[in-house]
């Protein structure tokens, strides 16, 4: 019997993620890209559908072209060979308030319908079952960024609550609620990738759609896994499964040591 190589097998849960998360990025000039998943994102997006984008990444870097696999934001693979690498300030203040970053990729313990995060605590104030990383760079990017993307490695109530245990990062909907004089510039979550499906939020002061349910799921068991009577887009589709040089990419050039994959 032949063995199939490793990129004829089944994508895994996080290829399938990374490789939903690389077509978001077609027609994109420039993207505020963290670890983990949207590390593997936008490297597939670069060898793949949009060769030209631009990186930058918190700790300072932009136009990065690293030659393996980053560990981190501060990782010397990202430095060598950049296009620059200028202070925090300098990229918080001129680059993202400056309104020169097209897409903003984030991570969230919990996404509520408006496209509003938490990822501070699970739980109580007071006494929290969770205490998570708190808000980092999510707080300039959220209203600063064209748009967001978000991942989440999980699809249900607790992951996307009707209410969220704490908001970390306010959605224009919540900040114009509370003061419409600080509506931020940039759109906020445009899209949340999940295990299930692929949300959209195609109005500003709108709520999260389901756009695109993935194969073997049905819009009833995405909106039965949701903590709000999530609505759906008139024109929902199934997602588009990776592609075979998706998966043999991500496996066998990107994340070969399996730093991300799993």
């Amino acid at each position: 019997m032949t063995t199939p190589p490793p990129s004829a097998v089944a994508p895994s849960s996080t290829e399938f993620l990374a490789a939903v998360a690389a077509r978001q990025l077609a027609g994109k000039t420039r993207v505020f890209a963290g670890v983990g998943l949207p590390t593997l994102a936008v490297d597939l997006a670069r060898r793949t559908i949009n060769p030209g984008l631009e990186l930058v990444y918190e700790s300072g870097v932009c136009g990065a072209h690293p030659e393996a696999l980053a560990e981190g934001i501060a990782d010397s693979v990202l430095v060598s060979g950049a296009e620059a690498v200028i202070s925090m300030h300098a990229l918080f203040g001129y680059v993202l308030q400056g309104g020169h970053i097209d897409v903003g990729f984030l991570g969230a313990a919990q996404v509520d319908r408006w496209g509003s995060l938490n990822t501070s605590i699970i739980g109580d104030w007071d006494k929290p079952s969770v205490r998570l990383p708190g808000a980092g760079g999510a707080t300039e990017i959220m209203p600063n960024a064209g748009e967001c993307i978000v991942v989440l490695r999980r699809h249900d109530p607790g992951a996307l609550p009707q209410r969220l245990d704490f908001c970390t990062s306010p959605s224009p909907v919540r900040v114009r609620d509370e003061d419409v004089r600080m509506v931020p510039p940039g759109h906020g979550v445009s899209t949340v990738i999940t295990p299930m499906a692929v949300l959209r939020r195609p109005e500003k002061f709108g709520e999260l759609l389901i756009s695109e349910v993935h194969p073997g799921l049905t819009v009833q068991e995405v909106k039965a896994a949701t903590g709000w009577d999530i609505g759906v887009a008139p024109d929902v589709c199934e997602t588009a499964r990776p592609t075979q040089e998706d998966v043999r990419l991500l496996r066998e050039e990107i994340d070969t040591v399996r730093l991300y994959l799993r």
